[in-house]
C-alpha cells in the first residue's frame, strides 16, 4: 500500500496523442464548466492533452509511447492535476506515471513524472517465455510460504517496461496466486528481467494489516438500508449502493484478473431493519461493521477531502465478511472494487471489522487510482502509511463514542494472544517491536508494515506534536530524532495535506524524500509558502530524519 514533451511542428502525431482521441471528443460534449465557473473534469483533459503535445520532449514522450489518464483534480481556484499511465510500443510502463499540472485557464505550468529516465528499447522480444516467467514467479510464492503447503497455484505473466529499477528494461509483471493449508488467499507479485530472467523484484499483492445495527466495535449505528419487497437489504443507495454480503466462509482466487473462483457475497438481508446483536454469534454483527465502516469511509473522503467514492466517480464497493477459515486478514481487492474481512482466529486477532480497518485497506483503492504506490521499498512504506493515516483520520472523522479517534492501529481486533495492544503505535512506532521510529538508508529494506512507521510517525507529530501528552484517554509520548520539539498543528490540516500530496504529486515512485517534497508542495498550496503549517512540515520531517 502510494508517488512532460516538446515537438510542437507535427503536434506529437504519435501514439500517445492519437490515444487521446476518443477523450478528446468526450471532453468536447461536455459541460464547458462546473456551476461555480471551474473547469470540468473534461477540460482539465482537454486542455493537458494539448500540454502533452507541447511538452512532449520534457515529459519524455516520444511516438513509440501512449497515454492514458487515471486520476483527474480540479482545485477551487481551477488549478488542473492530471494523471497519466504510459505505455510503450502498447506495453505498460512501470514507472512511466506522471502528473500535469495546469494553471486554472489551462496553461501548462510543470509536471511531477515517476522516473524521468527515456524509454527506449532494441527489442520488445523477450528472451525469457511466459511459460519460463511463471513458473519463476510460482518458485517465489511458495518461497515465501515456505512451511506451508500451497493448493492451486496459478500464475499469469504480463510482458511489460520496467522504468522503475533503474534503466528501462523489457521484465514480466506476473502475479501468482494460490491457497494455504486453511485454504485462504495467497498472492505475489514478481518482476522478473525478460531477457536474462533475474528477478527485479516482489512483493505481497494482498495489502495486509493486518441501519440501525448493533455493531461489535462501534456500539449502535445508523445504516442506510433498501426495501426490496418485504426485506430490507443492507444496501445504501446514498453511498453508489455500497452492499455488504456474506462470504459463507468460503475464499476465492480471483486476483488481477484470474479468476478461477470467487467467494459469494451473499447480500445480508434483514425483516424489521434492525441488524445484529452486537455479538459474533449473529452473523449480521460483523456485517454492520462492515457497512459502517464503508459508509464513514466514504463519508470522510467526501465531506473532508471532496472525493466522491474510492474512485472518485460515484461508484459504491460493496463488502464481504465471514471471509475464509480463522482468517487473520482484510483487504481491499481492485479487481472486484470491494473490502474482504476474515474472522481472525479467535486467540490472536477477532474479526477484522474494526473501523480503522475499513478506513485503512480502502484508501489502498484510494492509493491504486490515484498515485499508486508501489508496494515495495520506500515507495510500499509510504503506501501501508498512507492508509494508517487517512485510515486514522477516518476513526476521527466518525466521532464514535464506542471506538474513539486515537493513533493505534487495529487496537479492536487484536486478542491476548497477539501480545500488543494494537498493530501498530503512530507516536513510536517502534513500540511494536518491528517499526522504524526514523528514516535510515536502510528503511527501504524493511517489511512495508515497518518502513511505514517513517511516515506514521511523521504525521503524529505534525498532528499533536512531539512529547508526553494524553488524548482521549490514550496515553502517547512521541520522541525526536534530533531532540527538538515539534509543536502540531492538528489532525485534520494533516489529513488534508497528505491527501493532497497524494492525489497531486506523488507518483509510483515516490519515495521518502519525495514525501517531504509532495507535502510541503501541498501544505504551500493548501495554507501557504513559509507559513505556520509549511514550517510545521518541514519541522515534522527533520524529526523523523527525512530531510
Amino acid at each position: 500500500m502510494s508517488r512532460t514533451r516538446h515537438n510542437r511542428g507535427s503536434r506529437l502525431a504519435t501514439a500517445g496523442i492519437a490515444a487521446t482521441t476518443a477523450t478528446l471528443l468526450a471532453a468536447a460534449l461536455s459541460p464547458a464548466a462546473h456551476a461555480d465557473g471551474r473547469p470540468t473534469r473534461a477540460d482539465a483533459i482537454r486542455h493537458a492533452a494539448t500540454a502533452l503535445a507541447d511538452h512532449a520532449a520534457a515529459l519524455g514522450l516520444t511516438s513509440a509511447e501512449a497515454t492514458t489518464v487515471r486520476d483527474v483534480i480540479v482545485d477551487k481556484d481551477g488549478t488542473q492535476h492530471v494523471r497519466y499511465d504510459r505505455t510503450y510500443r502498447q506495453l505498460p510502463v512501470l514507472g512511466g506515471d506522471f502528473v500535469v499540472h495546469l494553471t486554472p485557464s489551462g496553461s501548462y505550468r510543470d509536471a511531477n513524472r515517476a522516473t524521468r529516465a527515456p524509454v527506449s528499447l532494441t527489442s520488445i522480444v523477450p528472451k525469457v517465455s511466459a511459460p519460463e516467467a511463471t513458473d519463476l514467479a510460482v518458485n517465489a510464492l511458495r518461497a515465501a510460504n515456505l512451511g506451508d503447503t500451497l493448493k492451486q497455484v496459478k500464475a499469469k505473466p504480463q510482458l511489460i517496461v520496467d522504468a522503475l529499477h533503474g534503466a528501462p528494461k523489457l521484465a514480466w509483471r506476473t502475479n501468482a496466486v494460490g491457497l494455504d493449508s486453511l485454504g485462504n488467499p495467497v498472492a505475489r507479485t514478481v518482476l522478473t528481467d525478460a531477457r536474462t530472467g533475474a528477478q527485479i523484484d516482489a512483493w505481497d499483492s494482498i495489502e495486509t494489516v493486518t441501519g440501525d445495527g448493533k455493531s461489535l466495535y462501534s456500539g449502535t449505528v445508523p445504516l442506510e438500508t433498501t426495501l426490496s419487497g418485504s426485506s430490507y437489504q443492507l444496501k445504501d443507495p446514498t453511498r453508489g449502493n455500497t452492499y455488504t454480503g456474506d462470504a459463507e466462509g468460503k475464499t476465492d482466487l480471483c486476483f488481477f484478473g484470474i479468476c478461477f473462483s470467487r467467494a459469494p457475497a451473499t447480500l445480508f438481508t434483514d425483516a424489521d431493519n434492525h441488524w445484529g446483536t452486537g455479538t459474533t454469534a449473529d452473523r449480521a454483527s460483523a456485517a454492520v461493521d462492515a457497512q459502517y465502516g464503508t459508509n464513514e469511509t466514504w463519508d470522510y473522503y467526501k465531506n473532508v477531502q471532496g472525493r466522491n467514492g474510492i474512485g472518485g466517480d460515484g461508484k459504491g464497493s460493496y463488502n464481504r465478511v465471514h471471509y475464509g477459515s480463522n482468517y487473520n486478514n482484510a483487504f481491499w481487492d481492485d479487481s472486484c472494487f470491494c473490502m474482504t474481512y476474515g474472522d481472525g482466529d479467535g486467540t490472536t486477532f477477532g474479526p477484522l471489522v474494526a473501523l480503522d480497518v475499513a478506513g485503512h485497506e480502502m484508501t489502498h483503492g484510494v492509493t491504486s487510482k490515484t498515485a499508486a504506490l508501489t508496494y515495495s521499498g520506500e515507495s510500499g512504506g509510504l503506501n501501508e502509511a498512507t492508509s494508517d493515516i487517512l485510515g486514522t483520520m477516518v476513526e476521527w472523522y466518525a466521532n464514535s463514542s464506542s471506538d474513539p479517534g486515537d493513533y493505534l492501529i487495529g487496537e479492536k481486533i487484536v486478542k491476548p494472544g497477539f501480545g500488543k495492544a494494537a498493530l501498530r503505535f503512530m507516536d513510536k512506532p517502534s513500540k511494536d517491536g518491528n517499526s522504524a521510529d526514523y528514516w535510515s538508508s536502510s528503511v527501504g529494506n524493511l517489511d512495508v508494515h515497518y518502513s511505514s512507521g517513517v511516515a506514521n510517525h511523521f504525521a503524529y507529530l505534525l498532528a499533536e506534536g512531539s512529547g508526553a501528552k494524553t488524548i482521549n484517554g490514550v496515553s502517547y509520548n512521541s520522541p525526536t530524532y534530533d531532540g527538538s520539539t515539534v509543536t502540531g498543528i492538528g489532525r485534520d490540516k494533516v489529513g488534508k495535506i497528505w491527501y493532497r500530496a497524494l492525489t497531486v504529486y506523488m507518483t509510483s515512485s515516490t519515495n521518502y524524500a519525495g514525501a517531504r517534497t509532495a507535502t510541503l508542495n501541498a501544505a504551500k498550496d493548501l495554507y501557504g509558502a513559509g507559513g505556520t503549517e509549511y514550517n510545521a512540515v518541514a519541522a515534522a520531517w527533520n524529526a523523523v530524519n527525512v530531510h
